[in-house]
């Protein structure tokens, strides 16, 4: 029987949900199916419309009646950060599994009750920190794993993009606390912590610092400008409980950079490093063999990086964000079907909010905060 999808907003994160579950049955094969049920957005016009775009069976524009909704197994949460808690506890309590995106919650109480509210229920939930699926990704924490590196020793890793850099790039609710949570760390720290943590372990302890770059921004309407309250950038120290240490850095006010996620483990006998702007690269150095012949090789992603060679027989032909979005969905559908987990959970997606929420803590506070 198909697993029935209840999709909640549908801007850029919303497309990526609803392609995602109409695809991965066709691309994966092994997986349930899955049904576009219920689409909900505002106003109700929209919602028609989207839900007719995208393949829903129907649409709403009001969000309880979907999580209500008897046709629904999955409620995906794709709205603005300041609504996740209400709707992942309303659909906890309907007995939903729920796929949110990230961040999971506006706060780290907000977060510690939502992670909570699913250990209590049993329900399955996943949040979308899809770049850790990517095969390239995937394999170079396999070759961590089994050694390749030596003893990881070192992270470092940087996250920027440009979508803020100018200083006349008008106000919107991703400036204030109040709908937003934190800035650059929550909407884009939160994926380099994902990484490090899947890489290297958890992190034991931050010392951080934070800026906001640009104090106001002017008001959409005109009539002003408006304050800016949370971080255009974060840097910080950081201690592995495995000993090893970091830095971790963000910024959405970075020119030219559009999506660079880019990270580094160094280890006691070579490196692995990525960038998510050439996201079907892996490079690897192993200090292995005659030092004149040794060096950085490129792995260019393919069949041999599984889930791969379900999109594609042939290597470096690349996979994009959207694939990304489909392997997560099909990790949620073979975990619901088999009672399993999906990675990362409510309670896996707090332990990053934890870390980004510590970065501050230890930037306001200027001191060293322990995990």
């Amino acid at each position: 029987m198909a697993i029935g999808i209840g999709l909640i907003g549908t801007g850029f994160m919303g497309k990526a949900h609803a392609l995602a579950y109409r695809s991965a049955r066709a691309i994966m094969a092994d997986v349930p199916e899955a049904r576009l049920s219920v689409l909900c957005d505002m106003p109700m016009d929209r919602a028609d419309a989207m839900a007719s775009q995208l393949g829903f069976d129907r649409a709403t524009d009001d969000w309880t009646a979907l999580v209500a909704d008897p046709d629904v197994d999955i409620v995906c949460i794709t709205t603005p950060n300041g609504l996740h808690r209400e709707m992942a506890l309303a659909a906890i309590a309907a007995g939903k599994n729920v796929h949110c995106e990230k961040p999971l919650a506006l706060s780290l109480e907000d977060a510690e009750v939502m992670a909570a509210a699913a250990r209590e229920a049993g329900s399955s939930t996943l949040v979308g920190y899809n770049y850790i699926h990517n095969p390239a990704v995937t394999h170079a924490q396999r070759l961590i794993a089994d050694g390749r590196i030596g003893r990881p020793v070192h992270f470092r890793g940087w996250v920027d993009e440009d979508y803020q850099a100018d200083p006349e790039f008008a106000w919107t609710w991703r400036s204030t606390r109040s709908e937003a949570g934190l800035g650059a760390l929550g909407d884009l720290g939160c994926h380099l912590v994902s990484m490090s943590h899947l890489l290297m372990g958890p992190i034991e302890s931050v010392l951080a610092d934070t800026q906001i770059a640009h104090a106001t921004r002017p008001l959409p309407d005109g009539s002003g400008r408006g304050t800016v309250e949370n971080e255009d950038t974060a840097s910080a120290l950081v201690r592995y409980a495995s000993g090893a240490q970091g830095t971790l850095c963000t910024s959405r006010s970075a020119w030219g950079r559009k999506n660079k996620l880019d990270w580094e483990v160094h280890g006691t006998r070579g490196m692995i490093t990525f960038s998510q702007e050439r996201l079907n690269e892996l490079r690897l150095y192993v200090n292995d063999g005659p030092k004149a012949e040794q060096g950085f090789c490129t792995i260019l992603t393919g069949p041999d990086h599984p889930p791969y060679g379900a999109f594609c027989p042939a290597p470096g032909h690349q996979l994009g964000f959207g694939d990304l979005k489909t392997i997560e969905a099909t990790a949620f559908l073979r975990a619901i079907s088999t009672e399993t987990s999906a990675y990362p959970d409510f309670t896996d997606a707090l332990a990053f909010e934890q870390v980004i929420h510590a970065i501050d803590t230890s930037a306001r506070e200027g001191r060293r905060v322990s995990l």
